[in-house]
């Protein structure tokens, strides 16, 4: 069975980038959406690289079926001899510890992580991005308006304009707990792949349901409140004051873009 390690290795590892990619939307836990067909390739090929592996070792004779080629001579005396050539016996097929390898691909395969959430976002220090104070563009009409967490922060930090003034905006994320016991609805923010995610938060005040578990999804309608001064320290986390609160299911891409 052993020769046929890196065969199954590959086949493992394969199958488990076309179970999240090809069969279903899990990949998305991990990287952009714009990685999928790059990801489907690579499992394609896996499998297909495997396959092959698998047939050329079926092919290849194993250690215990080498022939051992002698000449039988005879010396001056008449008694038999034996020379010519020494068999050769191959080794294991590689070191044991490789099968180490096929635990991270069995894990994607039958149990794959869930995506980042609170524990994450937690660890992670108040980063922003370096912007700049300035006017932002105006906000679409009607109430309420749809903003990702990125979104509302920056127009609640930076926006010289106040455009969330007088506005009833909807946000969606996770919940995540501070140490006074105030609640946060947070989102992280990948670029590429979550190894790469930042994390955007907003503070949530006046709500009348009790403080929902951590990684709870929550979809929360309200209005901003000003504080601090703009591009300040004080002003982050932004505020909102929340009118309702509803639970709402993960959704299949649970990361905003930058």
């Amino acid at each position: 069975m052993r020769r046929y390690g890196p065969a199954a290795l590959l086949l493992l590892t394969g199958g488990a980038v076309l179970r999240i990619t090809l069969f279903g939307e899990l990949y998305l836990r991990y990287v952009q959406a714009g990685l999928r067909p790059y990801l489907i390739v690579s499992g394609v090929a896996l499998v297909l690289l495997g396959l092959v592996t698998a047939v050329l070792r079926h092919r290849t004779p194993g250690p215990h079926e080498d022939v051992h080629h002698e000449d039988v001579h005879r010396d001056d005396d008449g008694h038999a001899g034996h020379a010519g050539h020494e068999g050769h016996s191959h080794g294991p097929a590689g070191p044991r510890v490789a099968w180490l390898l096929t635990l991270p691909a069995l894990a994607l395969l039958l149990f794959p992580p869930p995506a980042l959430g609170s524990y994450s976002a937690g660890r992670e220090a108040a980063q922003r991005a370096a912007q700049g104070v300035g006017a932002f563009p105006a906000l679409p009409a009607g109430n309420p308006v749809e903003l990702t967490v990125a979104e509302f922060s920056s127009r609640a930090i930076y926006d010289s304009g106040r455009s969330l003034n007088g506005r009833t905006v909807r946000l969606t994320g996770f919940v995540t707990h501070g140490d006074d016991g105030t609640w946060y609805v947070t989102r992280l923010v990948v670029t590429c792949c979550a190894a790469d995610a930042t994390t955007g938060k907003v503070e949530i005040r006046n709500a009348d349901d009790d403080v929902l578990p951590a990684d709870t999804w929550v979809t929360v309608t309200g209005t901003w409140r000003p504080k601090g001064s703009l591009g300040s320290d004080a002003a982050w986390p932004p505020v909102l004051d929340a009118a309702t609160v509803t639970q709402v299911k993960q959704p299949a891409d649970p990361y905003e873009k930058p």
